[in-house]
């Protein structure tokens, strides 16, 4: 994957080839995972498989066991954090840029460093879009560079695809001329595994036996909201002590940079919380827990609670970002507080009623959810428009 798979002239005019219709797109990225990483491979697979000659430029972690075909795949290092490499990055993206019809940057730094690279909005120049997948989160310094690069970003942009509502709104704020929420599809439905293979590791057994069975599939990182998960398990602990509610154990499936700190916690407090590490089998998961539960501080359009839509669980979600668009009804939404996390908890474990009700609002909301063909129409208008 170098920069010499895409050679030829700077010049004008090159981005549209002799096969009528057949044009050149640049999908953009800078580290991503999980449901980001996913997105940009759904976006250049469509356009690639609809005849565009459709070129990945994203970091080597990214790009690693990343299945972009059709599309083409180049390594360029756009990290975390401002560096040095990326005045490299910029003239490389106008270099590639001049010979496209449309650049697609996905997420602030990716976008922003494509904003610097193609200029100012003006008649013939590439088009820009940008989906803004996640909002900036940190101190003061962090926020403000967050909003300088949203700023450049919305000045610069054809069209911002932002994944929640209240991305959407800060872009709109900005002065970005044409602001849309960005279709993130449901993850594919896996199929029932072969009861004749035998399971690696059983989903039940990440519980004990004879207690309520709470889930929570999530990196341990802070925008997760572990301190809430584990506050909001205290809560229910005490409840328990106390003869008001039945035991419960809640299974925190992912790994991340805050897993000793609340591994930690678990101990000092004896919490009934296990961290199952990173699992491949999240959905039978899902399947065998009672609830599924997302503390997130924020989310876009969090997969997690798509998946667990699709498996008819009952969810608690806190009320951020974009996950109520997300939910559409299938979850019970809370605000990000541990007595309300608590409360919608021990109200699902005790009240048969209210669980089935949860239920039968996730299977309902599952039909709803977006699919491929959904985000294949959005990115059709989006980055072949001509305007």
């Amino acid at each position: 994957m170098s920069a010499g798979a895409v050679s030829g002239s700077n010049e004008a005019g090159t981005s549209q080839s002799q096969d009528t219709g057949r044009l050149r797109i640049l999908q953009v990225s800078g580290s991503a995972a999980g449901g980001v990483r996913a997105h940009l491979a759904d976006c250049a697979r469509i356009l690639a498989s609809d005849g565009h000659d459709v070129i990945v430029e994203a970091p080597v972690s990214v790009l690693d066991g990343l299945d972009v075909a059709p599309a083409r795949a180049e390594a360029l290092e756009i990290g975390p954090r401002p560096s040095i490499g990326d005045t490299l990055a910029v003239a490389r993206l106008r270099r590639l840029g001049r010979r496209a019809h449309a650049v697609h940057a996905h997420g602030l730094r990716a976008g922003a460093l494509a904003a610097l690279a193609l200029g100012r909005r003006r008649r013939g120049r590439t088009r820009l879009v940008v989906t803004l997948h996640n909002l900036t989160v940190g101190g003061r310094l962090t926020s403000l560079v967050g909003e300088g690069l949203e700023g450049l970003i919305a000045s610069r942009a054809d069209l911002v695809l932002a994944v929640s509502p209240d991305l959407a709104e800060r872009a709109k704020d900005l002065g970005a001329p044409r602001v849309e929420l960005a279709v993130i599809p449901a993850p594919a439905a896996q199929p029932p595994s072969d009861p004749s293979s035998p399971a690696p590791e059983a989903p039940e057994g990440a519980w004990p036996q004879d207690s309520a069975r709470i889930l929570t599939v999530a990196r341990l990182a802070p925008q997760k909201g572990l301190p809430l998960l584990l506050d909001a398990a205290a809560i229910l602990s005490y409840e328990v002590d106390a003869g008001r509610l039945p035991a419960f154990a809640w299974a925190l499936a992912g790994d991340g940079p805050g897993r000793e700190e609340a591994a930690e916690r678990i101990t000092a407090e004896h919490l009934p919380v296990s961290l199952l590490g990173r699992r491949t089998d999240a959905t039978g998961l899902m399947e065998a827990a009672d609830v599924v539960v997302q503390t997130s501080l924020w989310e876009g359009q969090p997969l997690t609670i798509q998946e667990a839509l699709r498996t008819g669980v009952a969810i608690v979600a806190t009320d951020v970002g974009g996950t109520a668009v997300t939910a559409r009804g299938g979850a019970v939404l809370v605000a990000p507080e541990a007595h309300a996390i608590a409360d919608a908890l021990a109200t699902l474990l005790t009240d048969p009623e209210a669980r089935s009700r949860a239920q039968q609002n996730a299977r309902e909301a599952a039909q709803k959810l977006p699919g491929h063909d959904d985000l294949a129409a959005q990115l059709r208008q989006a980055v072949l428009a001509q305007d």
